[in-house]
């Protein structure tokens, strides 16, 4: 396989960086962390000397996530259209298929079961100091029905508009589905195919609006540093350690159900397929680190693409079908260990007794409805969906939207990993992996010219 693809010149400005990113992030939570502290210290409330402070992270943090979700349609969008092309290049591209939605229901099943059994082990709704009164249905849930009907794609575009009234008038806002638009995507890809040549001009824009994007989601994502001090700092500044200190048997399962698939089922699997493990983690860990600072696997999506295909010897044309759909559909994080966890917590908590089916309820909610995450920050549909296919009190959702960001920068970063993971766990069974490109022909001062879409 050639491997041309990769960068052999020396370290551009990109190059650089990237090799001072991970430096410069650890700067951000680190400096978020202080004026948070700094912030609730003062009194974060309105009013209060750290109401400035406080109001200044919040808006800091939230404009950088706001940059990443104005990226979502036209990045997906563009994303899988290309990605079904290049894999219509392929010639047992139908195999590769198969295989990677198998590699992610079997992902997700290790996942989820390893949350039944943390669950069940550590007993984190038996052991919280959170109050019941702290219970509430969250304001957004999920429903089997909600999201069978939103696979229908409501217009062309994906979007749907709100308007809220409220004192001195109404406020129309514009959302997005991500799973609709993901459906237009697959279906016009495929129609770009069988269309045949007289589509190649229509495939040959998307391929040059996907590249524009790219270059402008790369512009965004060199702001992590400073998003990194708002996110955190906000969170640290509006919740502190009262509410992870409630709940730290819950976020204590959560966080060790993710180092368990990341650090022990994630190498396992690959020392199974004869790669390494530590290869794999310092290829992938640009990504990783940006999942997890800015809990948008669809925001990292460029990144996560770029170091497959680059730094562990995916092919380009596998990879751009199989990291897009793994970040939209792919959710080790969000959408198995997390509402495995967080099922049997509101259970115990409320003191609902689970049965055998109820497990295997959770189970196949985590395989079958990961979708419905959408990539997105936040976990609360998936929540909501394995709480409400249960019978569980949606209340309980409300209990844990308090920590609900600290807890996503985990979930994200495992997520990332697991759609880096199952490409090139399939590239190696089918013989398309570049082993030269895994074993470490990049270096790690330049890998990455083509991370900046260029």
């Amino acid at each position: 396989m050639a491997t041309a693809a990769r960068s052999t010149g020396g370290p551009s400005g990109g190059d650089r960086f990237i090799s001072g990113f991970g430096l410069q992030v650890l700067a951000g939570m680190a400096l978020g962390l202080l004026l948070g502290l700094l912030a609730r210290s003062l009194g974060a409330g309105e009013g209060e000397a750290g109401h400035g402070l406080a109001e200044a992270l919040r808006i800091t943090g939230s404009t950088f996530i706001q940059l990443l979700r104005a990226l979502v349609p036209p990045l997906v969008f563009t994303a899988i259209v290309a990605s079904i092309a290049r894999l219509g290049e392929l010639q047992n591209a139908a195999a590769l298929a198969w295989r990677t939605l198998l590699w992610f229901a079997v992902t997700a099943l290790i996942a989820v079961v390893i949350g039944i059994g943390l669950g069940l082990a550590l007993e984190p709704g038996l052991h919280t100091a959170v109050a019941a009164e702290a219970a509430h249905a969250p304001a957004t849930r999920g429903t089997w029905l909600d999201f069978l009907v939103g696979l229908a794609p409501s217009n062309f575009l994906g979007l749907a508009a709100s308007t809220k009234l409220a004192d001195g008038g109404a406020t129309t806002t514009l959302n997005f589905n991500v799973l609709q638009i993901l459906v237009i995507a697959l279906v016009i890809g495929a129609a770009a195919l069988k269309t045949g040549e007289a589509a190649r001009p229509f495939l040959a824009f998307n391929a040059a609006a996907l590249a524009v994007v790219r270059k402008v989601l790369w512009w965004v994502i060199r702001l992590t540093p400073i998003g990194t001090v708002g996110l955190l700092g906000n969170a640290v500044a509006k919740y502190g350690w009262d509410a992870l200190g409630q709940l730290g048997q819950f976020t204590a399962a959560v966080y060790l159900g993710l180092a368990i698939v990341l650090l022990v089922v994630y190498p396992a699997l690959l020392a199974a397929h004869g790669l390494s493990p530590s290869r794999f983690f310092r290829a992938v860990w640009p990504a990783v680190q940006l999942g997890f600072v800015s809990r948008s696997s669809i925001g990292t999506l460029p990144v996560t693409e770029s170091v497959t295909i680059h730094r562990l010897g995916v092919p380009q044309a596998y990879a751009a079908f199989a990291v897009p759909l793994g970040a939209t559909t792919k959710m080790d994080g969000c959408a198995a260990i997390y509402p495995a966890i967080s099922a049997i917590f509101v259970a115990q908590f409320f003191g609902v007794p689970l049965q055998i089916t109820d497990y295997l309820l959770i189970v196949f909610v985590s395989v079958i409805g990961s979708a419905a995450t959408a990539g997105l920050t936040g976990a609360t549909v998936m929540l909501t969906l394995t709480l409400s296919t249960l019978g569980l009190p949606l209340e309980g959702a409300g209990l844990l939207l308090a920590i609900d960001p600290i807890l996503d920068m985990g979930r994200t970063a495992v997520n990332v990993a697991g759609q880096a993971l199952v490409p090139t766990l399939v590239a190696k069974e089918e013989g398309l992996l570049d082993r030269e490109a895994y074993d470490g022909a990049w270096t790690a001062e330049a890998p990455s010219a083509s991370l900046a879409g260029g």
